[in-house]
């Protein structure tokens, strides 16, 4: 009898601590800190001509915006396979490419350097730029940064094929103005990639990042904990020093709206007013705190209004995430 009554008492523990888990709400590390990213697509796009080496291929009718899709008949999707396959190439080097839609086979006689065969051509794979982390998750080791996709050069969301991170510092700004958004310059300042991107949405870039940041766990707001008022964001404009501005959440668009649009910002804080004029690109990704709480991230700028721009909720990021 004894023993039922204890097994009875703990199947009661267990009942009642189960809403409370499950009721549980998330928690995240608001980052602001500016990363290096690099997204790849599987193409390989001319990007530009060598001074050096590149007249052959020039004169061959290369340019600037092709695809290479096959090196001497041997498919490539990135810049190392070709590099691996013009060590090996002979006297003439044939190229497929793709260019509006259509296949162009074209053969010629590339310089020649210390490691074999030069295109003369400088090579994009994918794209690159820098962004802002918006949270971390310990638990996962997994983060979001932008708020919003990355498009391709068509327009067009990029069918990312995977990616890397890169630790990154901001060297520079240059000040937003009425007609002109403003600009983080970025540099890259670690010799090998700290992570890796696992999606590009319309809602964000998604990736890991075992090392992880450090800071405090904070609440992820549901959409009713959001209110016009003041809120503040979290950013780095010099080095990496990551600190935190005051921002004025003037108005509040549908939950559906999957636009990255949610919320209507206006920088008020004077210090990021007098460096970088409000919001600018690069900044994209910077945590919005109201409240104690998470509750979306920076996405774009007015160009009329370099002070204004919007925001996503981040319960719309954290859907995407999965």
């Amino acid at each position: 009898m004894k023993r039922l009554t204890k097994t009875v008492i703990l199947l009661w523990l267990m009942a009642a601590l189960l809403p409370l888990q499950a009721g549980a709400q998330r928690l995240l590390i608001p980052v602001g800190r500016v990363i290096g990213l690099q997204l790849r697509d599987g193409q390989v796009t001319v990007a530009a001509y060598d001074e050096h080496f590149g007249q052959a291929a020039r004169e061959a009718g290369i340019r600037i915006g092709d695809v290479i899709r096959e090196v001497d008949g041997e498919v490539v999707s990135s810049a190392e396979e070709v590099r691996q396959l013009l060590r090996d190439a002979g006297q003439t080097v044939s190229l497929t490419l793709r260019r509006n839609g259509r296949d162009h086979i074209l053969t010629f006689v590339p310089g020649r350097g210390e490691d074999g065969a030069r295109l003369g051509l400088y090579l994009k794979q994918g794209i690159a730029g820098i962004g802002t982390v918006t949270w971390y998750d310990p638990a996962t080791h997994t983060f979001g940064t932008l708020g919003h996709g990355v498009s391709s050069s068509r327009g067009e969301l990029l069918a990312m094929t995977g990616g890397s991170v890169w630790q990154a510092n901001i060297a520079g700004v240059r000040k937003g103005k009425p007609g002109e958004p403003g600009l983080l310059k970025g540099n890259i300042t670690s010799a090998d990639s700290i992570g890796s991107l696992l999606k590009n949405t319309p809602q964000g870039v998604f990736g890991e990042y075992t090392p992880g940041w450090i800071g405090e766990l904070l609440p992820v707001a549901d959409y009713s904990d959001v209110h016009t008022g003041q809120a503040h964001i979290r950013s780095t404009i010099a080095g990496e020093d990551v600190r935190e501005y005051s921002v004025e959440i003037l108005k509040i668009y549908p939950e559906e709206r999957r636009d990255s649009r949610n919320f209507l910002l206006k920088v008020t804080d004077p210090r990021l007013l007098e460096v970088t004029g409000g919001i600018v690109q690069g900044m994209s990704g910077s945590p919005i705190i109201q409240d104690g709480k998470l509750v979306g991230a920076v996405t774009h700028v007015l160009v009329s209004d370099s002070t204004r721009g919007y925001g996503i909720f981040i319960g719309n990021m954290l859907d995407a995430a999965q």
